[in-house]
């Protein structure tokens, strides 16, 4: 990324923020809803508490950041870069994600309920559940990744590879199909599937 402006001030409701750099900023509760952020670096800020409702990122990255909690539902993410964030729970339900990378860091709840996906990539990251409950996701790639838990109900999954994360609990395991899995996961999933078919293993 080429250099970018610096930005002192906070993230406020309707910001229009075009190719800044917001470094090592304390933006720990700031209301930044239906903000625009075009082509902009948050590096090592603290997002802790923020909220970014109906907000845009475009051509954007968050670098090491970290927040217990970051709210940003119905929001637009396109051509976004996650990179070795630590965020508690990151509540995106409801929200626009297009070409999405979740690089390094860790996410402890990523609520991607009701989201529409397309081409989100999942790399040597660590996710404690990704909620997936009832969203539309076309392109899903996963690269060494961990996935505590993983909820599939009422989604619909196009092109998603699912052989590169590390799968412990499934629920809906009916919304799992259009997705590509290892025989490995198979066997680990084994018990999640015979009791969706009502199948006894005896």
């Amino acid at each position: 990324m080429d250099a970018l402006d610096p930005w002192l001030g906070s993230l406020e409701p309707e910001a229009d923020l075009d190719r800044m750099l917001l470094d090592g900023s304390d933006l720990a509760g700031a209301d930044g809803e239906g903000a625009r952020l075009l082509e902009c670096l948050l590096r090592g800020c603290d997002l802790d508490g923020s909220t970014l409702d109906h907000a845009h990122l475009i051509d954007t990255t968050l670098a090491e950041c970290r927040a217990g909690s970051i709210r940003a539902r119905t929001s637009t993410w396109r051509d976004v870069t996650i990179d070795g964030c630590r965020f508690g729970a990151l509540e995106v339900f409801g929200s626009a994600w297009d070409r999405v990378t979740i690089r390094g860091g860790k996410i402890d709840y990523l609520n991607l309920r009701d989201a529409k996906i397309r081409e989100l990539h999942l790399v040597d990251c660590t996710l404690g559940d990704l909620d997936l409950a009832g969203a539309a996701v076309r392109g899903l790639r996963t690269e060494r990744c961990q996935v505590r838990r993983l909820d599939v109900t009422r989604a619909q999954l196009k092109d998603a590879d699912l052989r590169g994360a590390e799968l412990r609990v499934l629920d809906g395991t009916a919304g799992l199909r259009g997705a590509t899995i290892s025989a490995e996961q198979l066997y680990d999933l084994a018990g999640a599937l015979a009791d969706h078919l009502g199948v006894t293993v005896a």
